[in-house]
């Protein structure tokens, strides 16, 4: 008989800790309980926790990775210390930035849905996502005119472009960038009845008008209208010296070079297209649709932007020998060796 009884009052214990952890389970969690305006906390299981920090720490250490990868290569080498590949080293150093900071910090609020960080690092980190973002803008559309001129006016790229005068322009575009960033986020304000645990800044109406000309509408277009004035030239070029070829004529050097400026120019296009491709629809979004970062379509936009940060190095490996043969000296130690 008092067995019978302890069997159920063990059973009975079991079922009054299953009713409690499903009451724990069921009961909204905040970001800060102790604090009275604290947001709400989103659920996720054990496995959903561990599935997205492990996704998102190899995408993160991937991109750091590929963009290390280049920025070694082009700094090391000298042979490379060319002023286009100063302008993709510039890019490299945002990417890599992307992959260092924003993405582990992205990370931790998306899947934590919680800012743990304070509003003063929540503006500072503004200011580096704003940043890499405006930086790598700068450099393709100084990507854009170093190929243009190389393209359309051979004769004078020597001349006009120099590595001295573009490590200048990067360094002033990365400072003008910087200016503007700071600029924006210290007129920003928190969003009205936002919870504490919220990293969501309002853009005023006058820094919005502005900053779609500045960073969307002249950028794109200068960068468009460049490429497709390249592409042109480049065609006919290409058509003159195969022509010149079939013909059993002899090609000149200079034929040759622009044969491979057009080739370059090409290999810079597609990284280009790529990265308008990845920041215009999350851009679009922002500007006509007054949405929550917190929205699934937002977040999913956002993170495909990041990811273009991954793909540059994988297009300069597909296209650039130059890269295959500096990552391979890299890997197996090489570079040590190298003068």
């Amino acid at each position: 008989m008092k067995g019978q009884e302890g069997e159920q009052h063990r059973l009975l214990t079991g079922v009054d800790l299953l009713m409690a952890y499903e009451k724990d389970d069921h009961e909204t969690q905040y970001c800060f309980p102790a604090i009275n305006s604290s947001c709400i906390k989103g659920k996720r299981s054990i496995h959903e926790y561990s599935f997205m920090y492990l996704f998102f720490s190899l995408l993160s250490a991937w991109t750091m990775f590929l963009n290390l990868m280049v920025i070694i290569s082009i700094s090391h080498f000298k042979k490379l210390h060319t002023p286009t590949n100063l302008l993709i080293l510039s890019l490299a150093v945002a990417d890599l930035l992307v992959g260092l900071i924003v993405m582990p910090i992205e990370a931790i609020k998306l899947i934590e849905t919680c800012w743990y960080f304070g509003d003063t690092f929540c503006r500072l980190f503004s200011i580096i996502f704003g940043l890499c973002f405006s930086a790598s803008l700068s450099n393709l559309v100084l990507i854009a005119v170093d190929r243009y001129v190389a393209v359309c006016h051979p004769l004078l790229y020597p001349q006009k472009i120099t590595t001295a005068r573009t490590l200048i322009i990067v360094q002033i575009c990365w400072f003008c960038s910087f200016v503007y960033i700071f600029a924006i986020v210290i007129s920003m304000s928190n969003r009205k009845f936002a919870c504490y645990g919220n990293c969501n800044l309002l853009i005023t109406f006058a820094w919005k008008i502005t900053d779609l000309f500045m960073s969307f509408l002249f950028p794109c277009t200068v960068i468009i209208t460049l490429y497709l004035r390249i592409f042109y030239v480049a065609q006919r070029q290409v058509k003159v010296i195969n022509s010149l070829v079939k013909a059993g004529k002899c090609v000149t050097e200079g034929s040759v070079r622009r044969k491979s400026e057009s080739k370059a120019a090409l290999t810079l296009g597609i990284i280009v297209t790529v990265y308008l491709f990845c920041w215009i629809p999350y851009f679009i979004l922002t500007l006509i649709e007054n949405t929550e970062m917190a929205s699934t379509t937002a977040y999913i936009l956002l993170w495909i932007s990041y990811i273009n940060s991954g793909l540059n190095p994988l297009i300069y490996a597909l296209f650039y020998p130059w890269f295959q043969m500096s990552v391979k000296h890299i890997l197996t130690l090489r570079i040590f060796k190298t003068t």
